[in-house]
């Protein structure tokens, strides 16, 4: 591994790991939600708010984050999602009462939110074309990463103290500070640097670092191009307008159908739909680790195979393992066939993790022109977190009203939905530049 591409993976990881603390922040709650509701004795709809409450912090955080990261830059965003990780990992831990938690986790939700604009961006700014997909499919393997630990955390932690739920909470704060720590290292985006701030020098040493075998010539060519992708206009720009209609709507629906797979309502609430299945407490929270583990091994598969069968392909893949993974689950149900449902529901996050999961930050964060980037990032991550809070809010009293055949019923028709949709719309992206991408998809300068 050269120099240059070292210096960028190093990068990349870097602002990778607040994927890693998005996936342990947001899937930590699965093994403290039950004692919570127990403990502040919570009625199903205080409790679906106050599990949701990262949530709806994260729809904030992601309706908001293009602002930072567009006005200030994309560094000094990613540092402070840091402090509000660990805010509210310490905030979480010692609530004394209810609104006290569910305003620390709104903090770390708007974290959450920030970092899904922020890092997939920073990532796909820095990475060269050849292994961007690979590169900013880091910050991916980082979240699934996150919640393997967070399931392991809350298993280890299960018996520890008279309320092991804070301390599942808590542990956060551990990895929030390495984080806050290790984005001093980083450099500015060089493509914010040339289309926000109209700084080529600075941009240009940062391209130096990213190709050092590159010539002079050739660094030239490329501030050159970033800077022709992004000409000046003379009033403000509306961002929903037709000139931007095609990534506006790629955005919004991959947004849409990652969340209608119900792929949140298994993570978050994984013990609760074991123990519909009979399975004892301890036996559904060991079941949960296995999730992660699955979640773990298909993103490696799906990071693999993202620069070599293309986003496209992925989301094939993806949607067929979908429909045959839900439409089991709620075949089980319907039958009282409960012993598959635990292959079932880790063949379901095979699935999201080799086709939704590993494209989903990728694709949003390479199909909208650098000058409108942040405001592209902030409508997928924005829809796909307003789809996420809803689900998460609604699901305990899904389960209270309807029969398991139903609720997984409708994720599987959904995913049929989505397969239409990739085969009718879906461009590929794989192995172009960012402004190469641009001009694909027939968007002018």
């Amino acid at each position: 591994m050269h120099k240059g591409k070292a210096r960028v993976f190093f990068w990349g990881i870097t602002a990778a790991l607040a994927g890693f603390i998005f996936g342990f922040d947001t899937v930590v709650i699965s093994g403290a939600e039950q004692a919570i509701q127990e403990v502040w004795e919570l009625s199903s709809a205080m409790h679906g708010l106050a599990v949701s409450m990262a949530l709806w912090g994260t729809v904030a955080g992601a309706l908001l984050g293009g602002w930072p990261a567009a006005r200030y830059g994309r560094k000094p965003t990613l540092t402070c999602i840091g402090l509000l990780y660990l805010l509210s990992a310490l905030g979480s831990a010692f609530a004394p009462e209810v609104y006290t938690f569910m305003i620390a986790r709104f903090v770390g939700g708007i974290g959450v939110g920030v970092c899904t604009v922020a890092a997939p961006m920073y990532i796909s700014e820095i990475a060269p074309a050849e292994y961007r997909g690979r590169l900013t499919g880091l910050f991916q393997f980082n979240i699934v990463f996150g919640i393997l630990v967070a399931y392991g955390s809350n298993a280890l932690l299960a018996d520890v103290g008279a309320a092991p739920w804070r301390w599942m909470l808590g542990v956060e704060a551990i990895p929030a500070f390495i984080y806050f720590v290790l984005c001093f290292t980083l450099p500015e985006s060089p493509r914010w640097l040339i289309v926000h701030r109209g700084e080529r020098e600075p941009a240009r040493q940062v391209f130096a670092q990213i190709y050092p075998e590159w010539t002079a010539e050739d660094l030239e060519r490329q501030v050159d191009e970033v800077e022709a992708s992004a000409v000046k206009l003379d009033r403000p720009e509306k961002f929903f307008t037709a000139r931007l209609f095609t990534p506006i709507s790629l955005a919004f629906l991959i947004a849409f159908f990652n969340q209608l797979s119900g792929i949140n309502a298994v993570l978050y609430f994984a013990p609760r739909i074991f123990a519909m299945t009979g399975l004892e407490a301890q036996a559904a929270l060991l079941q949960s680790v296995g999730i992660g583990v699955t979640n773990l091994i298909f993103t490696f598969v799906g990071l693999w195979l993202i620069d070599r069968l293309g986003r496209r392909s992925l989301l094939y893949i993806g949607s067929a393992g979908y429909i045959a993974s839900l439409g089991l689950t709620a075949w089980a149900f319907h039958t009282e066939t409960y012993a598959i449902v635990p292959a079932c529901i880790f063949a379901f996050i095979a699935a999201h993790a080799v086709g939704q999961g590993a494209v989903i930050w990728v694709f949003i964060s390479e199909i909208f022109p650098n000058r409108n980037r942040s405001a592209g990032q902030t409508l997928g991550s924005s829809t796909h977190w307003v789809f996420a809070a809803l689900l998460t809010l609604l699901f305990p009293v899904m389960t209270d009203t309807f029969a398991p055949v139903f609720i997984f019923g409708f994720f599987c028709f959904m995913m049929c939905l989505q397969l239409l949709w990739v085969k009718l719309a879906v461009p590929e992206t794989k192995g172009i530049t960012l402004e190469e991408m641009q001009r694909k998809l027939g968007i002018e300068p």
